[in-house]
């Protein structure tokens, strides 16, 4: 019996091991899962914060795909790469991290409002998305697009984070990172620190709202951020909101419109993050589902007239949709 018991000791030990090798890219941690494989996309031991659960108010908003991790990974795509006529493009799997075009992928630039998906993850990493932040007066002069809240006045943080990532206001960035870390400065060393574990080592931020400052990344580095975020239940959910109702404490209400034009209008697209200022030009990060495979595009340096056509092509390329 002894010898049975060590047998199956022995079988069961070997069976875990077994489950642990990095043969799907993915791990598993309470429902959670994290991107890693080949050295394009860091190991998850690199991360020391597992993502947020899911908030019950979040379970609510409607998402084209319930399910958090794509079942199958991205095939490399036997036609040729659309010609980009962006600064820089980066096309990743986010199930695997495994990058299947670049151009320009390792170019520092600006890249705006979508670095505010760092931002979110690190408001995430916090984890307490019920707590009610009151706004500051600082928290008000972000231009120039804005939320409109006033100094005084109590917002839930799932809100302003849901705010953020769809309306894409400064405000609610300044007010989630005085919140989160007691300052904003504080809040940028966690930008960094989070980029670091994330392997963005050609990024630097100097605030969480992309607004023009000492700070760049690059298409690679924003992808990275890009999978990362879209393997986070809560960030998944929030992206992929064409229009909701915001309840504002007055008891005045605001309808808030994601800047993603792709959002709603295809019904594959499950949004992502855009930016604008005149040093990074047009920014676009994206993602789309078919046939159960993910992508994720991240295209900066475009203009208005191409951003959004640029993107879709390569979405449509890399999920083979004609």
């Amino acid at each position: 019996m002894r010898k049975l018991a060590a047998i199956a000791t022995t079988c069961i030990v070997a069976l875990i091991s077994a489950c642990q090798q990095p043969g799907t890219g993915i791990t598993r941690d309470s429902g959670h899962a994290t991107v890693y494989g080949n050295g394009t996309y860091p190991h998850a031991s690199s991360v020391t914060h597992s993502p947020t659960p899911i908030p019950n108010a979040a379970r609510s908003i409607p998402r084209s795909n319930q399910g958090l991790v794509p079942p199958r990974a991205l095939a490399q795509p036997a036609a040729p790469a659309p010609t980009p006529t962006a600064a820089a493009v980066c096309v990743i799997d986010p199930r695997t991290g495994k990058i299947l075009f670049a151009h320009n992928a390792d170019q520092r630039r600006q890249v705006a409002s979508t670095q505010k998906i760092v931002t979110a993850l690190c408001v995430c990493d916090e984890r307490r998305l019920d707590k009610m932040v009151t706004i500051n007066a600082a928290d008000t002069t972000a231009p120039p697009v804005k939320l409109g809240m006033k100094a005084g006045s109590q917002y839930r943080k799932l809100d302003l984070l849901r705010a953020m990532l769809t309306g894409s206001f400064n405000d609610t960035a300044l007010s989630l990172a005085r919140d989160t870390a007691g300052s904003v400065e504080g809040f940028v060393d966690m930008m960094n620190a989070r980029a670091r574990r994330m392997g963005m080592y050609n990024t630097h931020f100097a605030n969480p709202n992309g607004l023009p400052a000492e700070q760049y990344s690059t298409a690679r580095d924003m992808a990275r951020a890009a999978c990362y975020a879209y393997n986070n239940r809560t960030i998944r959910s929030l992206i992929n909101t064409p229009q909701y109702t915001l309840v504002k404490p007055d008891g005045t209400t605001r309808v808030v419109r994601s800047t993603n034009k792709l959002l709603g209008k295809y019904p594959w697209v499950q949004g992502m993050k855009t930016g604008y200022t005149n040093a990074a030009g047009k920014c676009l990060i994206s993602c789309g589902t078919n046939n159960g495979s993910s992508v994720v595009v991240v295209v900066l340096g475009s203009t208005n007239a191409k951003v959004w056509d640029e993107s879709l092509k390569y979405l449509k390329w890399a999920l083979n949709i004609s």
